[in-house]
């Protein structure tokens, strides 16, 4: 497998975003966590570009891992790869004895090896078995949630994780489908998709299987019930003036993202006060505005790169113990 095919997201404006931390003069070599290692594009890049960075990279795929180590091995003991899923970096930081870091990337999705990997099942352009664990060592795969989630759970699952307006079609026709003969591949539930959907669903947003490909992704990886912890545990680990940039590929990622930044910039002073206390005072200052999207050279050379929205902020404060 290539790794040149894997082309960074939005990587300058990431390397930018957190170059005022990572170069700022310490006492110690600043740690840089890439919370999101896959082919290791980023993590490559923030060695590169900060020579006296030490990077931690996490990522729950085996593989990746091991095709980054590959790619990282020049950089010797400055990058320390772990294999654990990014919900887990305090206890990764707590047991490489790191108290506190001063960047982190967050560069959240499917990774390209993931896509790319056609027995993988992640991608609904080629058939494959349909399994979709990021992590292949744990888990229920695809597969099983089609074939024994409830009908109703089916249909939260399309509604809430694909924004699938059709939910209620798509899980009839599979529940008719699976009394049949149980999902073991990717290319018989795409065409359900388009036999279930009606002609006009079927002209807009590119592949009508897109949206429950995604739905069932980040249930087989409990993607958002993960990134729900890993955020603020993320803005935890950072030292005051440490930096945070994350990128997400949809709606449900980049809200959630949104809702802790902003609630970590926001005084939690009672309304009324004359002079708000320290102990109510903003921990993070937002360093986009909004969401940034990548410019239209950039989804010219690289597609991946369209849906992504980036967002970054600094730690100003501690917590008041």
């Amino acid at each position: 497998m290539s790794q040149t095919r894997h082309v960074p997201v939005m990587l300058q404006r990431c390397l930018d975003l957190l170059a005022p931390a990572l170069e700022a003069p310490g006492p110690q070599a600043p740690v840089v966590v890439d919370c999101t290692l896959g082919l290791g594009g980023h993590s490559e890049a923030l060695l590169s570009a900060f020579p006296s960075v030490r990077l931690i990279a996490l990522d729950r795929d085996k593989e990746a891992l091991r095709l980054s180590g590959e790619r990282l091995a020049p950089y010797g003991d400055r990058a320390t790869l772990v294999h654990a899923v990014y919900d887990e970096l305090p206890e990764v930081l707590d047991r490489l004895g790191v108290p506190k870091v001063q960047g982190v990337l967050f560069d959240l999705g499917v990774s390209s090896m993931q896509l790319d990997e056609a027995d993988r099942g992640f991608a609904y352009a080629q058939d494959a078995p349909l399994d979709m664990r990021m992590d292949q060592t744990t888990g229920i795969g695809a597969a099983e949630v089609l074939n024994t989630y409830p009908p109703g759970e089916l249909v939260r699952i399309l509604r809430a994780y694909g924004e699938e307006k059709q939910a209620k079609r798509i899980v009839s026709a599979i529940v008719r489908e699976r009394e049949k003969e149980p999902f073991s591949n990717s290319a018989r539930l795409v065409e359900l998709i388009r036999d279930a959907l009606p002609q006009a669903a079927k002209r807009t947003g590119g592949n009508p299987a897109k949206r429950t490909f995604q739905a069932l992704r980040i249930e087989v990886n409990g993607e958002l019930t993960v990134l729900e912890r890993a955020i603020p545990a993320a803005v935890q680990s950072l030292a005051v003036g440490g930096r945070i940039a994350v990128l997400s590929y949809h709606s449900l990622e980049d809200r959630l993202v949104k809702q802790v930044f902003a609630a970590g910039a926001a005084t939690t002073a009672p309304p009324g006060l004359p002079v708000v206390p320290e102990r109510y005072q903003p921990r993070l200052k937002l360093l986009t505005r909004g969401a940034e999207l990548p410019t239209e050279e950039e989804v010219a050379e690289n597609r991946r790169a369209a849906p992504a929205r980036l967002r970054g902020a600094q730690r100003i404060r501690e917590e008041e113990r």
